[in-house]
């Protein structure tokens, strides 16, 4: 049974648009982070440190993904973001209070919603021009048969 979990994940991925995978991974970073807030107030610190050091690597990933040249200073802003996130986990790792993974939990829920949003208003706005164009494309006929009449 777990082969084919293993399978299915693995198509899932696979077959996942570039959108899909950006969730899937704050998905994942938001869960490595919770599971260490777990791991920590169960006094397990190595699994705490095995979180943090997945959601790390996560982030690391965001981070050097960033386009510069077309981002602009949103990719500045969000690259700063990621560098105060992996500098918070970075002092998670001694941090026994918790804090530090809340801190980074907050944020990378935050910017998963955004994420969220954004790729949703994309696909409106996609979905809008095909539909624009769809109907532009069904006019044509149309507008042809209109004009040659017209002329004739």
């Amino acid at each position: 049974m777990n082969a084919y979990l293993d399978q299915y994940k693995q198509n899932h991925i696979y077959t996942a648009t570039p959108e899909q995978i950006l969730i899937m991974l704050y998905d994942g970073a938001i869960r490595f982070t919770r599971q260490a807030m777990m791991a920590e107030e169960q006094g397990n610190q190595v699994h705490k440190l095995e979180r943090i050091s997945k959601t790390m690597a996560i982030i690391v990933e965001f981070s050097n993904t960033l386009n510069h040249d077309i981002g602009g200073k949103i990719a500045a802003d969000l690259d700063g973001l990621y560098q105060f996130m992996i500098r918070e986990l970075s002092a998670a790792r001694k941090d026994t209070t918790g804090e530090k993974l809340k801190t980074v939990e907050g944020l990378l829920v935050d910017l998963r919603e955004t994420w969220g949003q954004a790729i949703d208003i994309n696909h409106q706005q996609q979905e809008g021009s095909t539909t624009l164009r769809e109907h532009e494309q069904n006019n044509q006929p149309k507008k042809v048969y209109v004009a040659l009449n017209a002329a004739g």
